[in-house]
């Protein structure tokens, strides 16, 4: 009678221990890459969103007078498309972001982390849509034979209130913003592997804009003070520098992952 006996290649084996081991290690690097890489697209964007809301517009807009904001945008329209373009930069740029956010952040909350996408990225459709504000600001403003049923004055008017609704959509997307850096500086905070510093900075940005935007739609008389509320928000600055300089703690990185993947579903009925 033969006796059958099991072998086991230690060769084979060895890959077998060894296949697990170097799939996190490459997952780690990944994720260190990711992080770093949202922090300095964040970075980026925080060159081109200064210059398309704060520069342009303090350039070329006149409050409260049509005429010299139209002739300042004829005469500089290099400019003003200048600053519809690094508009488009900074959609292009957070719909990326949104992406890499997602990937850092969903061992800690698939569900939350999924909120927090949508939420920028409803942001971020916003933002692309009110462009076309600009481009009828520029189309009011070219001289078309279509237009001449309309007075100079009338034009110039319109002009301006295009503009004016362009900075008003900011109230709008800064609400759903707002609810972005909440769940964002939640998930920060419980990670283990992000310092909790900046989730608590995100969390006090998300208030400001909250602050802003409520503030400055049921108070409009009070702008300013709602305007100097909204400066604070600019603490959500530390995650992106915290990103880029320390990255993440790849250990407790690993840790979150080996948690999230034993969690089994609930069984049924």
């Amino acid at each position: 009678m033969e006796v059958m006996t099991n072998t086991t290649n230690p060769t084979t084996a060895s890959k077998t221990t060894q296949a697990p081991a170097r799939q996190m290690r490459q997952m780690s690097n990944a994720i260190q890459r990711t992080a770093r890489l949202v922090g300095l697209l964040i970075l980026i964007m925080a060159v081109f969103a200064p210059f398309s809301m704060i520069y342009v517009p303090s350039t070329l807009i006149v409050p409260g007078d049509a005429a010299t904001t139209a002739q300042n945008i004829m005469a500089s329209e290099g400019l003003f498309r200048l600053g519809i373009a690094s508009d488009a930069v900074v959609v292009l740029l957070e719909i990326v972001i949104v992406v890499l956010l997602y990937v850092l952040l969903k061992p800690v909350s698939k569900t939350l982390s999924l909120v927090a996408a949508f939420s920028r990225l409803a942001m971020t459709v916003i933002q692309g849509v009110n462009l076309l504000t600009h481009f009828v600001v520029l189309l009011l403003l070219s001289g078309a034979g279509y237009l001449t049923v309309f007075a100079p004055d009338q034009l110039h008017a319109l002009g301006l209130l295009f503009l004016n609704a362009h900075a008003d959509v900011v109230l709008i997307w800064g609400l759903f913003f707002s609810l972005h850096l909440l769940v964002l500086g939640y998930l920060v905070y419980k990670s283990g592997y992000i310092s909790r510093i900046p989730g608590v900075l995100l969390i006090m940005a998300s208030l400001c804009y909250l602050t802003q935007s409520f503030g400055n739609i049921l108070l409009p008389e009070y702008k300013g003070i709602f305007t100097a509320v909204g400066l604070l928000s600019a603490v959500e600055i530390a995650l992106p520098l915290w990103l880029l300089i320390k990255g993440v703690n790849v250990a407790k990185w690993e840790k979150r992952v080996l948690e999230a993947a034993s969690i089994e579903p609930m069984p049924q009925g």
